[in-house]
C-alpha cells in the first residue's frame, strides 16, 4: 500500500509482510476478492487472470485489481454507460447539472463541474488528490456516487505519507531494505524482495 514503510522482522532483519508461514495461493478464479488484495501480483499475472475470467484487462493496475476483486466476489462489473445517463458538453466531458447517478464517461477530466458537485456532496475539504484522479481516469462506467464512496473509503490511506506509488513497490522495498542493510548487496536485496512478495500483505 502506498506510503506505509515495510516493517522489519526483528529475528532475521528482513522486511516482513504478514504471516511468513502461509504460502502465496495460486492466482485463480477460486480466490475471493479479499484474498486477491492480500497478496502482491504482477500486472502480467493480473492480466492473465482477467482474460481467463472474461474481465476487461485495460486501465492501470489498481483499476484492474479492483475489477478482479469485484468479479471474484460476484459483484457486477460496471456496464457501458447508457447515453441517456450522460450529460456531456464539448469533448465528451460532463456538463452541469450532474447527480449521484451520473455515469463517468471515458476520458472524463477532473473538471470544475465535478469539483463543484463533490464539494456539495462531500464538503468544502474535497479536492482531487491522487486517489480521486486515478478513480476518475480509470473507472468509466461507474457513477459519481461510486466516486464519492471511494473518496470516503480512502481518507485514512490518503492521510498517510504518499512517498512512492504502489506501481513502484519494488523501488520502495529496495530503498527500505538498503536503509536497514547499508552493507547489503543488490543480490541479497532482491532475494529478500522475492521472499517479501511471497507473503501476504500486512
Amino acid at each position: 500500500m502506498p506510503g506505509r514503510p515495510a516493517s522489519v522482522d526483528p529475528a532475521s532483519g528482513d522486511l516482513a509482510s504478514g504471516d511468513p508461514a502461509r504460502p502465496r495461493p495460486a492466482l485463480t478464479a477460486d480466490l475471493t476478492g479479499a484474498e486477491l488484495l492480500r497478496w502482491y501480483w504482477t500486472l502480467a499475472e493480473l492480466t492473465g487472470l482477467a482474460r481467463s475470467m472474461g474481465v476487461p484487462a485495460g486501465g492501470g493496475k489498481a483499476a484492474l485489481t479492483g475489477r478482479l476483486a469485484d468479479a471474484l466476489d460476484g459483484r457486477p462489473l460496471p456496464p457501458p454507460a447508457p447515453a441517456a445517463r450522460r450529460r456531456t458538453g464539448g469533448g465528451g466531458q460532463l456538463a452541469a447539472p450532474v447527480h449521484g447517478d451520473t455515469v463517468i464517461p471515458e476520458g472524463q477530466r477532473c473538471s470544475q463541474v465535478l469539483r463543484a458537485w463533490f464539494r456539495e456532496e462531500l464538503g468544502p475539504s474535497f479536492h482531487f488528490d491522487a486517489f480521486m484522479r486515478t478513480y476518475i481516469a480509470e473507472n468509466a462506467g461507474r457513477t459519481l456516487a461510486d466516486a464519492a464512496r471511494h473518496w470516503r473509503e480512502t481518507r485514512a490511506e490518503a492521510a498517510r505519507p504518499q512517498e512512492i506509488g504502489t506501481q513502484f513497490e519494488l523501488n520502495r522495498f529496495l530503498r527500505d531494505w538498503h536503509t536497514t542493510h547499508p552493507a547489503g548487496s543488490r543480490t541479497d536485496a532482491l532475494a529478500s524482495w522475492r521472499a517479501h512478495r511471497a507473503r501476504p500483505r500486512s
